[in-house]
């Protein structure tokens, strides 16, 4: 846990007390070892990052003084990702919040099971302490916006069209014949669009996926002709496209 998040409320006032058993006080006291007087960092989810002083710590419980002044780091991609195997997913979620994605949509293909939608890894109250671990994490104070859709041509068609008109897109395919990969910035300009990402399913987008997602303005990349699972083709495309 690399910074303290705060919720609004919490935050309302630069006074700040964590309980004995809150899981922060916990980490400060445990992880941290963190003494009164010491500097520690903190955010409020969805605002401004800072700095918090401890001005008591007694029976457990943490004081703390807090000044919110620094702005965090801003997203820089949104990922379109056909559902993978469940416990795949699960192990995403805090990953793809510590890397700087902005939307999560999490669509189904015809290389993807049904039932995998039926699966609890997809409930907003499991994903959302996974998604407060990747911010923690990696110091953002911002959530990702995660949208499932159970069916691929009416978001390609519909969704992606009307709401990502000016992004750029890119597809991963690996049998794609365009090596080099674009890139993007980490930090990007406030107000521009950010790039598209699109991971298939571990046996691939169909012909007809393909053909919809470059009607949509997807362009078809590689790593090479070796298919890799859905998270590390995803890592591994987010890093050769990073340009910070």
């Amino acid at each position: 846990m690399n910074r303290i998040l705060f919720e609004p409320a919490e935050a309302a006032s630069r006074n700040i007390v964590l309980a004995a058993c809150d899981r922060r006080a916990i980490h400060i006291r445990n992880v941290l070892h963190a003494s009164v007087g010491d500097r520690i960092r903190v955010g409020v989810v969805g605002g401004l990052c800072g700095t918090a002083a401890i001005t008591s710590m007694t029976g457990g419980a943490i004081a703390m003084e807090a000044v919110f002044d620094t702005p965090s780091a801003a997203p820089w991609f949104d990922l379109l990702i056909a559902m993978p195997r469940p416990k795949v997913m699960r192990r995403m979620w805090a990953p793809l919040a510590s890397l700087g994605v902005r939307d999560i949509i999490v669509v189904g293909a015809s290389k993807v099971e049904r039932f995998y939608f039926d699966t609890h890894v997809l409930d907003e109250d499991f994903i959302a302490p996974l998604l407060r671990e990747g911010m923690e994490q990696s110091g953002t104070t911002y959530t990702p916006r995660v949208r499932v859709f159970r069916r691929f041509r009416p978001l390609v068609e519909d969704v992606i069209s009307a709401e990502y008109a000016d992004s750029p897109k890119i597809v991963a395919h690996p049998y794609s014949e365009q090596a080099a990969l674009p890139r993007f910035q980490t930090e990007p300009k406030p107000g521009s669009p950010l790039p598209m990402l699109a991971i298939g399913p571990e046996g691939g987008w169909t012909d007809f996926e393909l053909g919809l997602l470059g009607k949509a303005g997807f362009a078809a990349v590689s790593l090479g002709r070796r298919p890799l699972r859905t998270d590390i083709a995803t890592y591994a495309l987010l890093g050769a496209m990073a340009d910070s």
